[in-house]
Formats: C-alpha cells, structure tokens, sequence
C-alpha cells in the first residue's frame, strides 16, 4: 500500500492511491506559470475540486473529458461541470463523506470566496480529507487559519497539504498555527510563489516549523513527490 503525492505548482496535485490516479484542482500549463504537466501526460481516474476559481478549477473539464476521470465536487460546481458538456461528475457538500475506490473522502470547510470562471455561483469552497488504506491525508483547499481544524486533525492525519503563499490564503505565521491545530505527521506547503504576492521563503518556514511543532514540513519543488 502506498501514497504518492506529486506536486505541480500552486495548489495542483496528482496523486497514486494505491494504483489509483486522483488530480486536486487541475491548473496546468498554459494556466498554471510554474507547471510543466500537459494534460495528455496528466492520468486521472478522479479528480477532486476544492472550489472554482480560476488558478483551481482552469483545466478542469478538459483534464476530465480527456481522461473520462469522474470529479469529485460541491454541488454547484457539479452542476457548471454539466452545463460544460461532461457529466461524470459526484457532487458533494459541506461535512459529508462517501467511499470511492480508493478511499472515504469527507468535504471540510474551508474560509475563502467562491466564484466560477465565468461568474457563476462556485458554492461554498471547501477541502478534502481522503481516508485510504494506505493514509488519511487532508487537503485544505484555499482557506485562512480558523480554530475547527482541531476537529480536523482529531481525525489522525498522516499529511496536511495546506496554503501559505499569503495575500489570497494563509501566509506562513498563520500557516503555522494551522499546524498546531491539525497536528499532522507531515506538512506540505503549496499556494506560493506561482505569482509575485505570493512569493515566500518556504526553507525558512520549515525551520520555524521545525523549532514550534513536532510536525515534520516536506517543501516540495515543482515537480517532486512525497510517498508513504
């Protein structure tokens, strides 16, 4: 049993579950400045949305129609996915949880906007926690630091994926206090420098992390992987 995660830039990553490819928030490039993944090399059997701004939700449907990957999703963003011509979709709400091939997911709240491309309602933004055979790992969506992911990370979380960049999410400090809340095993900090205000010193953060916490960060580079 085993848990892949790659990351791609920004808060885009592909995961292997198990054999089992699932996608967070496709942005890729053309969309994404700092990825080099192009959707006909990107495999996904799922794809899981947080919420659907433009830097999450860009390549989306054409990942979906290129793969036939069913996206995993509120119910309004299941609903704009229909109305752009591809319906294997499973809508999805605040607090609730199904069991999928390669684990439960339960949708967690998150604090930020919602909004879809092109104007449309996006529902409320969220996050993921996947429990699999092989880990329960949480992926906090775009959100800033609130007080309940205590009651996330009473779940026993063996990563936390989570924003730092700042400006749009939570910068590094509060970033930190996430951790002290969640208690993973493991960090990974992503939602940075893809853009100019969100640049951030993520070595430095990791030590910091390392000093005030006993969780250990894993600061990714474009491209690189974390398994266990």
């Amino acid at each position: 049993m085993s848990f892949k995660i790659t990351w791609l830039g920004h808060y885009t990553f592909s995961l292997n579950i198990d054999g089992t490819h699932v996608v967070i928030d496709p942005c890729l490039i053309g969309n994404n400045p700092v990825c080099n993944v192009p959707i006909e090399a990107l495999p996904a059997d799922f794809i899981l949305q947080t919420h659907g701004h433009g830097d999450h939700i860009s390549d989306t449907v054409d990942l979906a129609k290129t793969t036939g990957a069913q996206v995993v999703s509120n119910f309004e963003i299941a609903n704009w996915i229909h109305k752009q011509g591809y319906e294997n979709t499973w809508a999805m709400n605040t607090g609730g949880s199904y069991q999928f091939p390669f684990g439960r997911v339960k949708m967690t709240p998150a604090l930020h906007s919602s909004g879809l491309p092109d104007g449309t309602y996006g529902g409320d933004p969220g996050g993921f926690i996947i429990f699999a055979d092989s880990g329960t790992v949480y992926f906090s969506g775009d959100t800033a630091l609130f007080s309940d992911m205590a009651l996330i990370g009473a779940v026993g979380l063996d990563v936390a994926v989570i924003p730092t960049g700042d400006n749009f999410t939570m910068g590094p400090e509060d970033a930190l206090l996430a951790l002290k809340f969640l208690k993973p095993k493991v960090a990974i900090p992503s939602h940075y420098d893809t853009w100019e205000p969100i640049e951030q010193d993520m070595d430095a953060w990791a030590v910091v992390v390392r000093q005030e916490t006993d969780v250990t960060p894993v600061v990714l580079k474009v491209g690189e992987s974390y398994e266990f």
